[in-house]
């Protein structure tokens, strides 16, 4: 059935690199939760887990929200006895300088990106301390490490995913926790295209747009989710065992050297 059998499996964002991981595991033998608020989103995903007849559950929930995200824990972990996998995906990426960006977006990228993550952790390592262990992954980005200018808010947020998967790998490593973070380079999700739209307009030709993005990374082209995911689903497997507290780029090379304007 696959290396995931008998797995539980949390996963927030319906869309780009959470949705690839959803899958992902499904198909691997996983039971999935998978937390989003895109509806839309959300409809598409269940839909096409069910038609592979892949154990996937679509709760619509707003994983900034703690009610919201303790009413999915309690879900989840009271049909199935427990959590083993949390993977958070989910994200949001104002654009603009610290003159540019309102407090209230500020805040809303930090509740998403890296409030989230908290309230999983709040919700879920319980559930995961019953099942005697379990693997907690975030998504950060290259953008935690060396940074484009206009995005103060997202890069502050992906910089905190660094530290909180650090202290929370040492927090929980008695309990058999494992807690690693991943930080991807651009990959081809609803938040690059929003990215490409930002900088050329609204009617920008994406695909040529991906493609100068691509230029920039040394591989020369950007990353697909389903690359993200194989990454993620090697790091929550028994193979990553002895990992904890590190964070992983896979960015074709972007960060391996020194960027010159």
């Amino acid at each position: 059935m696959g290396e995931f059998k008998d797995k539980i499996a949390v996963v927030t964002g319906t869309t780009g690199i959470g949705k690839a991981v959803t899958l992902n595991l499904a198909r691997s033998g996983a039971r999935v939760f998978a937390l989003g608020i895109d509806v839309k989103a959300n409809k598409a995903l269940q839909e096409l887990s069910t038609s592979e007849g892949l154990e996937v559950l679509v709760l619509d929930t707003d994983a900034a929200n703690p009610e919201a995200v303790r009413t999915a824990f309690e879900k989840a972990a009271g049909l199935v006895g427990g959590i083993d996998i949390i993977v958070n995906a989910a994200a949001v990426h104002p654009y603009g300088d610290a003159t540019e960006t309102s407090f209230d977006a500020f805040m809303r990228c930090m509740a998403v990106n890296v409030g989230s993550i908290h309230l999983t952790a709040q919700f879920g390592v319980p559930e995961m301390r019953k099942r005697g262990g379990g693997v907690i992954i975030n998504l950060s980005s290259v953008q935690g490490h060396a940074c484009q200018s206009g995005v103060s808010a997202y890069v502050a947020s992906k910089g905190a995913i660094h530290s909180m998967t650090r202290a929370m790998a040492l927090d929980f490593a008695a309990d058999r926790i494992r807690v690693v973070c991943v930080s991807p380079g651009s990959v081809r999700t609803p938040i690059l295209e929003l990215a490409a739209r930002t900088f050329e307009g609204q009617d920008a030709d994406i695909d040529a747009v991906f493609s100068r993005f691509g230029a920039a990374h040394p591989l020369g082209r950007i990353g697909e989710p389903e690359e993200v995911a194989d990454l993620v689903a090697f790091l929550a497997s028994e193979k990553a065992a002895f990992i904890t507290g590190s964070d992983h780029r896979i960015d074709g090379g972007l960060t391996a050297g020194i960027g010159v304007r």
